[in-house]
């Protein structure tokens, strides 16, 4: 039996599959990054400048979200994909780790909203308060 999904419900998976094309995003360009490791040095800044701006505006959405270590994640792995002194494969497999990460929070999370019991919400509201 299928129930419907509360306005609520909606609005969170609808917003958690916005954080999953933006991590789908990341993990094409940290892939074109360790495809490219042996260009310039121009093209490889270019590719984790785009890495660190999309990380970072993740996380600046995450963080009113409420979604756990997710921002965390997403602002440490902005930081490692900036940062200019690491090699280049140790930079990729941090981003690599980080992303795969990120992606499992997100598909927990996707299944709690999926799975949430709209009744839960109707208790909050309809709570009576003590006088």
């Amino acid at each position: 039996m299928v129930q419907k999904q509360s306005a609520n419900q909606i609005r969170r998976i609808e917003e958690l599959q916005g954080y999953v094309r933006t991590v789908d995003h990341v993990r094409k360009l940290v892939a074109e990054l360790e495809s490219n490791r042996a260009a310039k040095p121009k093209i490889i800044d270019g590719i984790c400048g785009n890495i660190a701006r999309d990380l970072s505006h993740m996380r600046q959405r995450a963080l009113t979200a409420n979604l756990g270590t997710l921002p965390d994640v997403a602002g440490t792995l902005a930081i490692v994909a900036s940062r200019a002194g690491t090699g280049i494969m140790m930079k990729v497999r941090a981003l690599t780790d980080g992303v795969n990460s990120m992606s499992m929070q997100l598909d927990q999370a996707l299944k709690m909203a999926h799975e949430m019991p709209p009744e839960k919400e109707k208790a909050k509201d309809t709570e009576k308060p003590k006088s």
